[in-house]
Parts: C-alpha cells; sequence; structure tokens
C-alpha cells in the first residue's frame, strides 16, 4: 500500500537521521580535534558526503522501487550472496542494534523527567554462564518505547508516517531554536584561526576520526529507500526526498554547530558529552537542561519511528526473496503492514535492549557497516555497467564525479575504521560471515 507523498518521505529521511547524535558529539569533537573551523568544515563535509550518496543512491532507488533499500541494491549488483549478507548483518544488529542503541537513549533522558526510571536503577542482577547480567528501569523504558512504535506502525504505514512527521517537525523546531538563542544571547566569539592548531600533532588523522562520529551522526538518510514499496510514485519522490532531506539536515547540523561555538569556546566544549545541554543552559539558564531533556526524548522516540520502518522492510523483502522465513513475508489483511517482519525485528531489538548485548556487537559491525555503505555507491558503476539499457526514471546528477566522491569518501571512512579499529574490524567480518550457513539452508530450502 502506497500511502507515503513527497513530504512524508523527506520527513522520514530527516527524522531517520535526527536522534542524540547532534546533541552529544561536538564536545567529543573537540577534544580529538580542537579546531573551530575543521570541526565546521566536517559537519558540512558529511552534509555533502550524505548528498552524494543520497544521489547516487536516488538512481538506484528507481530502478528497484521495492521495499528492501540497500539490501535490493547489492543484490542486483553483485548477486544475492552480497545481499543477504547485508541483510543478515542488519538483523542481527546493523538496524536491530540502532534501535536498541536509540531506545536506550530515549530511556537515559526521559529519566530526567521521571529519575526512579532511570538505567541506573538496577532492578534485577544475577551472573549468567557469559557473565554478570543486570536489568534497569530504563532497559524497560526503551523496550516499551520499542513495543509502543511497533504497534503504532502495526495498525498502518499511515499512521507509523504521520507519528513520524508530526515528531520530527517538532524536533526540527527544537534544534532551530538553539541557533535562535545563540543570535540572542551568544557570549563567545569564534575563533576561526589557526585552522590546525600546534597541540594537533596527526591533523589528517584526528580529521578523519572526528568525521567517523559526524557520519555516524547522519547515518539512516537512506532508510527511505527501504520504505520505497510504500512511497507513491516512487520513482519521482524518493530522489526529491533523498536530495530535500540531506540538504535540510546539512543545514540544521551547521547552524546549531555555529551555535555552540558561539555559546562556549573551545575548551569549555572540549570532552563534553551533554553538549547541547551544557550550551542552552550558558545561554538561558538551567531551564535549558530540560528543554534540551524534552528534545531529544522526543527526538530519539521519531528517529526509531523511522529505524523500525526501515530494519521490518529489509526482513521482509529477504523473506519475499526466499533469503529468509517465507512467513515474515506476509501482509496484513487489514491493515497491509509488514506485520510478521514487524513483530520478528522489533522483538530481536527488544532482546538486545534488555540484554544490553548490542554495544559490543555494534562495535564489531561498525567496520562492515561502512564497508556495505561504500559498495552500495559502488553498486551505481555496476549497474551502469551489466544493464546499460534498463529502466532509470532518475539519473544520478553528476554521474560519474559526484557517484565517486561519495565512494572514495566511504572508503577513506572503511580504511579509518580499519586502521583504528583493526580487531574489532575484523571480528565484525567474521560476524557477518557467520550468516553465510544460513544463507544456503534458505537457498536449498
Amino acid at each position: 500500500m502506497r500511502a507515503i507523498g513527497l513530504s512524508g518521505a523527506t520527513l522520514l529521511v530527516i527524522g531517520s537521521v535526527l536522534g542524540s547524535g547532534i546533541f552529544l558529539t561536538t564536545g567529543i569533537m573537540m577534544e580529538e580535534l580542537p579546531s573551530v573551523s575543521l570541526v565546521l568544515v566536517a559537519w558540512a563535509a558529511g552534509g555533502m558526503l550524505a548528498m552524494a550518496g543520497g544521489l547516487t543512491y536516488a538512481e538506484m532507488g528507481s530502478m528497484f522501487p521495492r521495499s528492501g533499500g540497500l539490501y535490493v541494491f547489492l543484490s542486483e549488483a553483485y548477486g544475492p550472496v552480497l545481499g543477504f549478507l547485508f541483510g543478515w548483518a542488519c538483523l542481527l544488529v546493523i538496524l536491530t542494534g540502532s534501535v536498541a542503541a536509540v531506545a536506550v537513549g530515549f530511556a537515559e533522558y526521559f529519566s530526567y523527567f521521571v529519575p526512579s526510571l532511570g538505567t541506573d536503577r538496577v532492578l534485577l542482577a544475577m551472573d549468567m554462564p557469559w557473565g554478570p547480567w543486570s536489568l534497569s528501569a530504563g532497559q524497560l523504558v526503551a523496550a516499551s518505547s520499542v513495543i509502543l512504535i511497533t504497534a503504532i506502525n502495526y495498525v498502518g504505514i499511515k499512521q507509523g508516517n504521520l507519528v513520524n512527521t508530526v515528531l520530527t517537525v517538532v524536533k526540527i523546531g527544537g534544534l532551530i531554536a538553539i541557533p535562535l538563542l545563540a543570535i540572542a544571547f551568544g557570549q563567545v566569539e569564534p575563533a576561526y584561526t589557526p585552522v590546525v592548531p600546534e597541540s594537533v600533532v596527526r591533523p589528517l588523522a584526528s580529521f578523519g576520526v572526528i568525521m567517523i562520529a559526524v557520519m555516524w551522526t547522519y547515518e539512516g538518510w537512506y532508510y527511505v529507500a527501504f520504505a520505497a514499496g510504500e512511497i507513491t510514485n516512487p520513482a519521482r519522490n524518493v530522489p526529491r526526498a533523498l536530495i530535500l532531506g540531506t540538504l535540510i539536515l546539512t543545514a540544521i547540523y551547521v547552524a546549531v554547530n555555529f551555535a555552540y561555538v558561539h555559546a562556549m569556546t573551545v575548551e569549555q566544549m572540549s570532552g563534553v558529552t551533554r553538549i547541547a545541554e551544557q550550551v542552552v543552559t550558558v545561554l538561558v539558564g538551567p531551564v535549558g537542561a530540560g528543554l534540551v531533556a524534552g528534545s531529544v526524548v522526543i527526538s530519539t522516540f521519531g528517529c526509531n519511528v523511522a529505524g523500525i520502518i526501515a530494519s521490518s522492510r529489509v526482513c521482509f523483502a529477504m523473506g519475499a526473496d526466499g533469503r529468509f522465513f517465507r512467513s515474515v513475508a506476509n501482509v496484513h489483511p487489514v491493515y497491509h503492514t509488514p506485520h510478521v517482519a514487524l513483530i520478528v525485528t522489533s522483538a530481536w531489538s527488544v532482546l538486545l535492549t534488555l540484554s544490553g548485548g548490542y554495544e559490543a556487537l555494534f562495535t564489531y559491525v561498525t567496520f562492515a557497516s561502512v564497508l556495505f555503505g561504500t559498495l552500495g555507491g559502488v553498486a551505481i558503476f555496476v549497474l551502469r555497467w551489466r544493464r546499460p539499457g534498463a529502466p532509470r526514471p532518475y539519473k544520478a546528477l553528476g554521474y560519474p564525479i559526484i557517484p565517486g566522491l561519495y565512494v572514495l569518501g566511504s572508503f577513506a571512512l572503511v580504511w579509518n575504521t580499519l586502521v583504528e579499529r583493526p580487531t574489532e574490524s575484523i571480528a565484525g567480518l567474521g560476524l557477518v560471515a557467520l550468516g553465510l550457513p544460513f544463507y544456503y539452508y534458505w537457498s536449498r530450502r
């Protein structure tokens, strides 16, 4: 059932990205690279890289306007094995683990208003064969938020899209308020020079490290392609939504970071985790902490609306292709939603939330996730070569230069992740490779 129009698809792009990252990462980036100029350049560069990716993915989204997104692109370009391994990694932790992590972030900030429901309130603790395990009130709140979002999406894509639209508009308004407060109450004149401070020994390596943080804050811009099967006129609306969404995101992120550097000095920001909370408190006083906590609660809840849609559609597409249980491709006869896929992926996300295991798994699949994204960029060149005459309602703007820049930028992140985290990167590839026996099992069936 195609029920999402251009405005809804654009807000899906924005809503799937705006979580807690923009509220938390800049202070850590300043600690790694204490340069106002380079941090702002990193946020702008991340937006341009996401834009290049959006233009690249938009062509493939117009070629294959069905649910599944990157899973479909990889399967069509490289064959079913690579597509399955991406889907396996998504279902195991890339998407489901992301939902779990965002849900825990939601619970952390929700406890600002209800302290008794925080992650620091342990309800149960016991020794397990793999080590100590504990269950907190915050984990139950996080799991409940996933269940609530799943129920909303279960009864119709229109309902899920409506919730995403409302929450996205609200959190855009909350983020825009930060630059406005900085204009009215800004206390610092940013030091744009020197561009590279003398204290930075390896500026290129440090810039690569902060770019990893930036790109993970932009993570999710391509989720709209996962729901292409439920977007009206996808050949037209998916490309436009990707372009408009990434442009709006870039403008918001750069504007918010301009606000940060007009409220606090580099030294004051360095190492501060809850940077948005600190900045707004500096600008308007103690009430700022409550305003930011409320914004993060809305942002994280809205982000998971899009995340649950994306994870369930990958599961649905794999079932439809016979590479997973066939039942997950069932569509509800009344609500017209992939209800089985929603239940399966959300149940796994809840389990990861309650177990706390998503953190370790997420560390290991970071490299694999970035690598799959890079291969997704290369897929446009493979498909142009293998299927030159295939219908392309939309052709990537600036081909081959813009897709090439996206691939080069993504590969730089892959290489930097491998160099900085070699053990986790190799282990992550091993975790993905564990999906091969399952692929051959379902292929034989």
